[in-house]
C-alpha cells in the first residue's frame, strides 16, 4: 500500500516527519538534565548562601567556627552556574533520524 491510497502524498508524510523531529529536538533541549541540575543547584545555592550570610552563634559553634552554610551555598552556586554555562556552550545535539531506517 502506498501513502497515496490514504489521501497523503509522499510530501505530506515527509513534512509530518520533519515536524515531529523538530518537536523531539525541542523536547530534548527542554528536558536536558544539565538545565534541571544547574537550575536546582543555583536555586538551593542562593537559599543556603542567604542562610549563611548571618549565621547564628549556635550554628558557628556546631561547625567549629566555620560558616558552613555560606561556603556550601557558594559551592552549590558555582556548580549550578557550571552546569548552565556548559549547557550554553555545548547545547544538546539535535536528534537525527537516518532516512534508510524508514525504508
Amino acid at each position: 500500500m502506498s501513502a497515496e491510497h490514504h489521501g497523503y502524498s509522499e510530501h505530506d508524510v515527509q513534512r509530518e516527519v520533519t515536524d515531529l523531529q523538530a518537536k523531539s529536538a525541542t523536547a530534548a533541549r527542554i528536558f536536558d538534565l544539565r538545565r534541571i541540575i544547574g537550575g536546582l543547584f543555583v536555586l538551593y545555592g542562593i537559599i543556603v548562601t542567604i542562610a549563611g550570610i548571618n549565621p547564628s552563634d549556635s550554628s558557628l559553634d556546631k561547625s567549629e567556627g566555620i560558616n558552613i552554610n555560606l561556603w556550601t551555598g557558594l559551592g552549590m552556586l558555582l556548580l549550578g552556574i557550571f552546569f548552565l554555562v556548559w549547557l550554553k556552550l555545548r547545547p544538546a545535539a539535535p536528534v537525527r533520524v537516518d532516512e534508510d531506517e524508514g525504508a
